[in-house]
């Protein structure tokens, strides 16, 4: 990580622009979790002075999964180990966007509080230890992330409200993370129904973190909204 600390420099907006470049999943999680810690510890900050972010992209991505739009996703049933492996798959997917969509927070949006990129940092590390918890899941079951095609909405919601940080507040966090909040118990009782209680277990960590995250974009919105 060495080169890392070297490349951003002190600045947490250039450590927030080379997690989103990061096209490796394993690395993208180490490079976030190595500049969350190094924002913890004070020595990343924003620049007093800086020039607008630039046009939002792609985030890096490796070559696998394959995306497709969501229709062309098959529906599983968590019965099986192979349904199971897919569910994990789609929810590591889920987790790996989210990290993305932290970064771009703390990076695209500027003027803000201090407050605001603590947040932010905090969930992107949060959603690296969520994804490494499912690919552990993913390898337990004889499977690795790309394994199964996904789809790319989180990221085109990303893109859309680019432009503006009270839409990215009102609808990333408070209806699509917040979609999460909603059917992921019902996720667990059948998970444990199916006998797969150590996925149930990690789905029970992630909601719990997850419910800070949509009151995270909830505070955010309110922000926005009162100016």
């Amino acid at each position: 990580m060495g080169e890392a600390m070297d490349t951003a420099a002190g600045n947490l907006l250039r450590a927030a622009q080379q997690c989103l470049a990061e096209p490796d999943p394993l690395r993208k999680v180490a490079l976030t979790q190595h500049y969350a810690a190094q924002f913890r510890a004070g020595r990343l900050k924003a620049p007093a002075e800086a020039p607008p972010p630039e046009p939002i992209r792609m985030p890096g991505r490796p070559v696998r999964p394959t995306l497709v739009h969501p229709r062309e996703l098959p529906r599983r049933g968590l019965g099986s180990a192979e349904g199971r492996a897919a569910f994990i798959h789609a929810i590591a997917h889920i987790e790996l966007n989210a990290i993305d969509l932290a970064w771009d927070a703390v990076y695209r949006f500027r003027g803000l509080p201090g407050s605001f990129h603590a947040d932010w940092v905090g969930v992107a590390d949060d959603e690296s230890r969520h994804f490494m918890l499912l690919h552990g899941r993913l390898q337990a079951l004889g499977h690795a992330y790309g394994d199964f095609d996904a789809h790319n909405g989180l990221w085109e919601m990303c893109e859309k409200t680019a432009h503006d940080g009270l839409a990215r507040m009102a609808l990333v966090p408070r209806v699509l993370e917040a979609r999460g909040l909603d059917v992921t118990p019902g996720m667990i009782v059948k998970l444990r129904s199916s006998g797969d209680a150590d996925t149930a277990d990690v789905l029970e960590i992630i909601l719990r973190e997850e419910v800070a995250h949509v009151a995270a974009g909830s505070r955010w919105y309110r922000w926005y909204c009162t100016r």
